[in-house]
């Protein structure tokens, strides 16, 4: 059995100015970490030959086309995986609609449970860009690229979305008080409320058109900058 441990995600700067309305033009930048929180999920070989997929509900298939649930179905094609599999997941909170980029961590952890299934390393950065293909240009989601990336690399980075669609992962280097305290000054709640983050997203995307939103964004992204180099100063 292999079982995949991708952490979830809190974006401090930046958020919007990864998405493509945005980034192709003028690049963007996040600034955001990893948090211990995760998503797991377990793959193991299933001896009939056919697909069962566990998650709020169960599906069986014979083939990657009998699974309804996208990024499953997708996953699977990447990974050149046809059947014989039974796929699981859990999460440490309810991380659906929470806000924590859980539909790209568990793209990321899916790739990464099932290309070790195959006996196959591959990069956090491919991890990263083929997530990235799975959410938006194969399942049409409207949104950005800061999830799977923050996904696959882990720790405390800012994340640049470059306009020729190349992605750059600098991490942050502060000293350990400083991430002590950030760490220790940080609470956060579950309100039982939860919201769809494509509906969210298309409607930035579109907002993005406006000048005056551009203009808010690119005042957002010079933040990210200017807090990264606040932490590496020490000036929390």
């Amino acid at each position: 059995m292999i079982v995949s441990k991708t952490p979830l995600r809190m974006s401090f700067v930046g958020g919007g100015s990864d998405l493509p309305a945005y980034y192709r033009e003028e690049g963007g930048a996040v600034l955001s970490t990893s948090i211990d929180k995760y998503m797991y999920i377990c793959v193991n070989r299933k001896f009939d030959g056919r697909i069962r997929v566990s998650y709020s509900r169960t599906e069986e298939g014979n083939s990657p086309s009998d699974i309804e649930h996208p990024l499953v179905r997708e996953a699977l094609g990447v990974a050149g995986i046809a059947g014989g599999i039974e796929i699981a997941s859990m999460a440490d909170i309810p991380s659906r609609g929470s806000g924590l980029g859980s539909s790209s961590t568990y793209t990321v952890g899916l790739l990464n449970a099932l290309f070790a299934y195959r006996g196959q390393y591959v990069s956090k950065e491919s991890l990263a860009r083929l997530a990235c293909e799975i959410e938006i240009e194969r399942c049409g989601e409207p949104i950005g690229k800061q999830d799977q990336y923050a996904a696959a690399y882990g720790g405390l980075n800012l994340i640049r979305f470059h306009p020729d669609e190349t992605v750059s992962v600098d991490p942050l280097i502060c000293a350990p008080a400083v991430l002590a305290q950030l760490e220790a000054s940080t609470l956060v709640l579950f309100t039982g409320r939860t919201r769809s983050a494509s509906a969210v997203l298309a409607q930035q995307s579109q907002a993005l058109r406006d000048a005056d939103r551009r203009s808010l964004m690119r005042r957002m992204v010079a933040l990210a900058f200017e807090l990264k180099r606040e932490l590496e100063s020490g000036q929390l």
